[in-house]
């Protein structure tokens, strides 16, 4: 493979060239405001990535505009190339072991009550980058004491040992998607295995009973309603606490195809099935992505949680 990152493709013969006509319920907002521009320069300043850019996320200029943004680690080079996403791929750089003291000083800066950490894939590691979010997690702690703390992880390819890392740490809420059925894995994330989600979602608790943890799905990708209720009964019968529902948005013409827009509707039928089955929150609308509304998610639960498990700091 050649040492120049590239952004993410898929095989020509899988390219959509009929593209549907985006409904009227999928509307994003470009980013703007005074806040989102703060945040931005506070992001370059400190030599930062956001998934939030490196992931064209659609809620990118509601979520900067409120102060909020998901920090991505470990670089922005990813060593796998799932067909979805726009992030680069390639041969990373070595980890910049100062990573985690600039993005707990920006979580200083902007003052808040929850941080989300993310990363990008680092496969050419054994421990697959966990020691640093186990150093952000507790340089946080130390710099901003009463922020809760939500890391999105990778699979780490099932590894118990690095899991054990990142939990260790205690974050708050510990966060891997499963993105997709187990179907459809091979086209959609062809280097990820559905074993290692739910081994990573099934270990966290064993680690750590107190954890709340969190998936998330993408719809549109060719699966079927009832292919995407089962991997929801699976992540309940993990132990997942939260979920999140979201449509599938092609970040370009050499990226999968959106096989279906769900109309809002669809979205509120697996919300209401999600609650029956037990998950204590979801979120399921078009626009939704996994760190949507996740400060909103940490404050409601958190009295429960509190009433659960004592003195764990949360929110």
């Amino acid at each position: 493979m050649s040492n120049t990152p590239t952004r993410n493709r898929v095989d020509p013969e899988l390219i959509n060239t009929t593209p549907q006509r985006r409904p009227e319920w999928i509307k994003v907002r470009a980013p703007s405001g005074e806040t989102y521009q703060q945040l931005q320069a506070l992001m370059r300043r400190k030599a930062l990535h956001t998934v939030c850019e490196e992931a064209m996320c659609p809620n990118m200029g509601e979520c900067w505009g409120s102060g909020t943004a998901t920090f991505l680690m470990l670089g922005d080079i990813c060593t796998r190339s799932c067909g979805f996403c726009d992030i680069k791929r390639g041969k990373p750089k070595p980890l910049d072991w100062q990573e985690p003291e600039r993005v707990a000083q920006a979580v200083k800066s902007m003052n808040l009550k929850h941080a989300v950490i993310t990363s990008v894939n680092r496969d050419d590691r054994e421990d697959g980058g966990a020691p640093i979010f186990a150093m952000v997690i507790q340089r946080i702690r130390q710099l901003h004491p009463g922020c809760s703390i939500e890391v999105l992880i990778p699979d780490f390819k099932g590894n118990k040992d690095s899991l054990k890392i990142v939990m260790d740490a205690r974050p708050e809420i510990l966060n891997h998607n499963v993105e997709t059925v187990p179907r459809l894995f091979k086209k959609v994330q062809p280097q990820d295995r559905y074993e290692w989600a739910a081994a990573t979602l099934s270990n966290a608790k064993l680690f750590d009973p107190d954890v709340l943890t969190k998936s998330g799905i993408m719809v549109g990708l060719g699966e079927t309603i009832e292919e995407v209720k089962e991997v929801m009964r699976d992540q309940r019968r993990w132990g997942v606490d939260i979920l999140t529902i979201g449509q599938y948005l092609q970040p370009s013409k050499k990226h999968l195809p959106i096989e279906r827009y769900y109309t809002p509707q669809e979205f509120k039928d697996l919300k209401e099935y999600g609650l029956e089955i037990g998950f204590k929150w979801v979120e399921s609308e078009p626009l939704v992505r996994s760190s949507y509304h996740a400060a909103e998610q940490v404050q409601a639960l958190s009295i429960v949680h509190r009433k659960l498990y004592g003195n764990r700091m949360i929110g």
